[in-house]
């Protein structure tokens, strides 16, 4: 009887709750653990060996993910990596019988290039100098057991390039940096052929014919113009390019540098950049762009790689299908699937054999049936500008009045797109609606939207977040008083912005990795971010002559405005927004008797990569978003 009365006891309040219009709503959805959605994935990163007979992969090792092998057709993998501080960040293939794979020191991005064979011996630290970070400029898949790479080891500001041997670790100066060249681009012989130079706010491209030959300047631009060479065309005379020159959108364009013209646009979409471009090795072709408008598309100009990816998305129904490795012939496919509610598989597809075996799901624990999904959204911003966002609902009865947490994406020269975002989802699940806005100042939408936010920081960048949250509002769906705003890095800022800027907004505010003082921000800049301060100061300010606007917009400055309560997380590694700027922001809070939260990890840098951090910090922002969103009250 004590059992029935429990469950007419529930039912009855579920019933005045109804009746009373109360805002607390049961989660149709059941409560996911947070370890399911922060934990690492089962197996994650498949590439194909340039031969096609092996596989690589990463799977957990002791929490912390690392490189393993596998033939083909052998399910048993070796591990080659033993990483047991922190992740592998990246790992590829030197050749048929090598894995490269970067590795730093608790999150200083001071990254070094190992080699190592694919039964795990031999590993080999290649560029074992303090201090210095390596770029891999080009694979050199036609000259066997070299690379060439980028370091700062002569100078932290700049970097030089070197050719490497990946068995001896011998180390040869291909070419040295006069100090304004910012990338390097090879022809498809594997020659240093094209520079891009800057000297913070005017860019150019250097250009020689061979390598016997001086770097010449060919183009001049400012850097809010752009050509991006990407690969030359398969005759070695022209390069492939994303430029913006003479239009608001990145197209690809066929470009002429030794005539400093464009020859042939490729293909432009008329609503947002192009993002990436699909080569065949083996054709000598392009096959096509990918694009991103609410969502990825592609365009194909090839029609037998056209009829391929219909292929695979009719096979793989209801999925995102993206090919993300191939063997050198082009015969033998790794393909990942994603969506909105789901990380995905990874398959292995046989081109000759029309054969298609999943080889691995990424996160099998979690049900896309129990997840949310995410659809697009646009609004008008205060000066009829429209902004483009994502809005994820709950899976609860009604869809009014719910509490919100704003998640504004960080860079701040990036945007938020459709997939599967594992802080959505998990605030998803806690019955929060997530709003991910792309204010001005985003990329991908043309330069045109991307210059709007120049020196618009916590200004009109700031007003197309707090615009959004007012339509929220407008529309029904946010509850007023249980608005919260999180965010990492400059979503961070973003985060504390809004608890100075608009103080009766929000409940709450969480910052991760997070800038809070825009001195603080130009000032501990990477060293080898130097070389592009005077284009951060056009775009973001320049600290004497903006200091006003410094001061006005640095949440640091104006922790008297603050009401609600606050959650800081930082690395102690941080190499981009040092932990001292946090520090600071925090003992003025406590002087300012702010209601804070101070999260700090010794082993973290810029974010939080360890397993366990992730897991910890989620559970720690958990608590908050409950205390201060689940109840009623009035600020």
């Amino acid at each position: 009887m004590k059992n029935i009365f429990h469950i007419k006891a529930f039912t009855l309040v579920v019933i005045l709750l109804s009746i009373l219009g109360c805002k607390e709503r049961v989660n149709e959805a059941p409560l996911i653990p947070i370890e399911d959605f922060f934990r690492n994935p089962q197996q994650t990163n498949y590439t194909l060996s340039p031969d096609g007979k092996n596989i690589a992969f990463m799977q957990p090792w002791n929490t912390r993910m690392n490189v393993f092998i596998r033939n083909i057709n052998d399910e048993n993998p070796i591990q080659v990596t033993f990483a047991g501080d922190r992740d592998i960040p990246k790992y590829f293939w030197g050749n048929d019988k090598k894995i490269m794979f970067l590795q730093d020191n608790k999150g200083d991005e001071n990254h070094h290039l190992y080699s190592v064979d694919l039964d795990g011996k031999n590993k080999i630290d290649l560029t074992p100098f303090e201090s210095t970070k390596v770029w891999v400029v080009d694979n050199l898949d036609k000259v066997e057991n070299e690379l060439l790479i980028m370091l700062n080891k002569r100078d932290p500001k700049i970097f030089d390039v070197y050719r490497i041997n990946i068995n001896s670790g011998e180390l040869n100066l291909v070419q040295k940096n006069p100090g304004n060249i910012t990338g390097w681009l090879t022809d498809n012989e594997g020659k240093l052929r094209i520079a891009s130079t800057t000297d913070g706010v005017n860019t150019g491209i250097l250009y020689r014919e061979n390598e016997e030959e001086d770097f010449e300047p060919v183009l001049a631009l400012n850097f809010q113009e752009e050509l991006r060479p990407i690969k030359f065309t398969y005759d070695n005379k022209y390069i492939y390019a994303l430029s913006n020159i003479g239009r608001d959108k990145l197209a690809l364009v066929k470009y002429d540098l030794l005539n400093n013209k464009e020859i042939e646009l490729i293909y432009q979409h008329p609503e947002v950049d192009v993002a990436d471009v699909i080569f065949s090795d083996v054709k000598e072709k392009v096959e096509g762009v990918y694009y991103k408008t609410w969502k990825g598309n592609y365009e194909f100009f090839d029609e037998d790689r056209k009829i391929l990816q219909e292929y695979l998305e009719d096979k793989l129904e209801g999925y995102e299908v993206v090919l993300v490795s191939r063997s050198k012939d082009e015969s033998k496919f790794i393909l990942r699937t994603y969506s909105d509610r789901s990380l995905g598989s990874f398959y292995y597809y046989n081109k000759r054999k029309k054969e298609i075996v999943r080889i691995a799901q990424v996160s099998p624990w979690l049900n896309e049936e129990q997840m949310a999904k995410m659809k697009p959204v646009s609004y008008k911003a205060r000066d009829g500008k429209t902004i483009n966002a994502y809005l994820t609902f709950p899976n609860v009865a009604g869809k009014k009045d719910l509490p919100v947490v704003v998640f504004p994406h960080g860079g701040p020269w990036i945007r938020d797109y459709w997939g599967f975002r594992q802080t959505v989802q998990f605030l998803a699940n806690r019955g929060y609606v997530v709003f991910q806005p792309n204010y001005r100042g985003s990329s991908g939408y043309g330069k045109k939207f991307w210059q709007a936010g120049f020196k618009q920081w916590g200004q009109d960048m700031q007003n197309d977040v707090t615009d959004g949250v007012e339509w929220l509002i407008k529309q029904g769906i946010a509850d007023r008083e249980r608005i919260g705003i999180m965010g990492f890095s400059f979503g961070g800022y973003v985060s504390m912005a809004g608890l100075t800027l608009t103080p009766d907004l929000y409940n709450c505010g969480v910052s991760i990795s997070g800038i809070s003082n825009l001195f603080y921000f130009i000032e501990s800049i990477p060293p080898y971010w130097e070389v592009f301060r005077e284009m951060l100061y056009t775009m973001v300010g320049d600290p004497e002559k903006d200091k006003n606007m410094f001061k006005a917009y640095s949440p640091s400055f104006n922790v008297d405005k603050i009401k609600a309560p606050v959650f800081i997380a930082h690395g102690k590694m941080d190499s981009r927004i040092n932990i001292k700027e946090s520090d600071s922001f925090v003992k003025k809070l406590q002087k300012n008797n702010v209601d804070v939260t101070y999260f700090v990890k010794e082993n973290e840098g810029h974010g939080f990569m360890n397993e366990e951090n992730r897991i910890e910090l989620h559970k720690k922002i958990e608590q908050f978003l409950d205390k201060n969103l689940k109840s009623n009250s009035v600020r």
